[in-house]
């Protein structure tokens, strides 16, 4: 059960949107804004609001970029990786206990 606790315990990553958002990036390493939409199905308003938590929290960063024009680019930290895997290890030996 003390990885049951574990996966609860973590408000950020409890949030089904916030983890679709990490588990996106986690192969990745950044992407831009708009490809979040699509694949998560929210909308911009709403991907904002979940990404400035992550942002606060530590697990991504945003940045303006000039690509093929203007555009917020969202990369995962170190800190966001690593505690995104150890999430995801911890829910899968939850599972395990049950």
């Amino acid at each position: 059960m003390d990885h049951l606790k574990e996966v609860v315990k973590n408000r950020v990553l409890g949030n089904p949107v916030r983890l679709g958002i990490m588990l996106f990036l986690l192969p990745r390493g950044k992407v831009p804004f708009g490809d979040f939409i699509p694949v998560l199905n929210i909308t911009p308003g709403n991907l904002d609001s979940h990404l400035r938590t992550l942002e606060r929290e530590g697990y991504v960063t945003t940045k303006k970029m000039l690509l093929d024009r203007p555009r917020t680019v969202v990369k995962i930290t170190d800190f966001g990786s690593v505690e995104t895997r150890m999430y995801i290890r911890n829910l899968h030996k939850a599972l395990d206990e049950v």
